[in-house]
């Protein structure tokens, strides 16, 4: 994609959709149900919880169905799935900054986070971001 102006909540739900059906392996399985949202940037609530000093710090953010609270699990899921937010405006303004193409940027905080919220270890998130970038190449 190419865009002259920002892209539009819609725009970026279609980025993040390409990037889930084209995750690395490890994480395709995890992902079947994942529900993905859009969100302009983390509310107050996010923020005070997540101890940020600026909305802007958080680009996207794994909830996962088994988490009650920060470090506070349940046994069983009750139905819910697993959701990942992508703070669009966050993620525009680190966009503008680097001047990274902005498909591969979105693609690298994806994997990112849901790496994170699935408990893989940093060598292994990178890992599955160098291999995903190999694949594009």
């Amino acid at each position: 994609m190419n865009f002259s102006a920002p892209p539009s909540p819609d725009d970026m739900m279609v980025m993040v959709r390409h990037v889930i059906d084209t995750l690395p392996d490890e994480l395709t399985t995890k992902c079947e149900n994942l529900l993905l949202e859009i969100e302009e940037l983390a509310d107050e609530a996010i923020s005070q919880d997540m101890d940020l000093e600026n909305p802007y710090e958080l680009l996207a953010l794994f909830h996962s169905a088994l988490e009650v609270a920060p470090g506070v699990q349940k046994k069983i899921a009750n139905g819910e799935e697993d959701k990942l937010v992508v703070y669009r405006r966050a993620v525009l303004d680190l966009w503008c900054e680097t001047g990274e193409d902005l498909a591969l940027l979105v693609r690298e905080i994806v994997i990112e986070e849901l790496g994170r919220g699935y408990e893989f270890r940093e060598e292994d998130i990178q890992d599955m971001i160098r291999r995903h970038h190999q694949g594009l190449l």
